[in-house]
């Protein structure tokens, strides 16, 4: 019995640590008030946090527990259902948190439209009233979370999917087989 596989804990640990290093990512920018669009240089840093260095970070720790819970082994399709649920379960934990928050704060969802309005005018001084207000209305319909959670979803389970696919590469080892 005790060389029974145990998959899940890593799984919902690590993917938990990852949703929690976004959403803490997120809220300091938010308390700070920090524009973005004002200052790109903390927009860039917190993209490169979200979908590169967090991801890996916590993808390999998360396939590399697996390995240590089944003695040392983990197959290139075990890393990748590893990798892939880290990532899922980070991308709900995202994606309901920024509901609950946007339901809280509706005003932010305003914010972002006022910014995403004045850095459209900015690039394209020549649009008319009404191309703003259809790109603004498409912007705040996308933002719904019936559009907003599912795509966080995929998105983050295809990130997970490339990630992990690279880092299985990397650090699986298949049990051996007999004959």
């Amino acid at each position: 019995m005790e060389n029974q596989k145990s998959t899940s804990k890593p799984q919902i640990e690590f993917g938990l640590f990852y949703g929690l290093a976004m959403v803490l990512s997120f809220v300091i920018i938010y308390v700070l008030n920090v524009d973005p669009f004002e200052n790109p240089l903390i927009g860039t840093l917190s993209s490169v946090f979200s979908y590169l260095l967090f991801p890996i970070v916590f993808i390999y720790m998360g396939i590399n527990a697996f390995k240590k819970k089944n003695q040392g082994f983990a197959s290139l399709g075990e890393c990748l259902k590893t990798g892939v649920t880290i990532a899922f379960i980070a991308a709900l934990l995202l994606a309901v948190f920024n509901v609950a928050f946007n339901y809280v704060f509706p005003e932010y969802i305003e914010e972002i439209l006022n910014q995403t309005k004045k850095v459209m005018l900015k690039q394209n001084p020549s649009m008319t009233s009404d191309q703003i207000e259809t790109a603004l209305s498409i912007t705040k319909k996308f933002s719904s979370p019936v559009f907003s959670v599912p795509i966080t979803l995929l998105m983050f389970s295809f990130l997970g999917l490339i990630y992990s696919l690279i880092i299985g590469l990397i650090v699986r080892k298949d049990r051996p087989q007999f004959n």
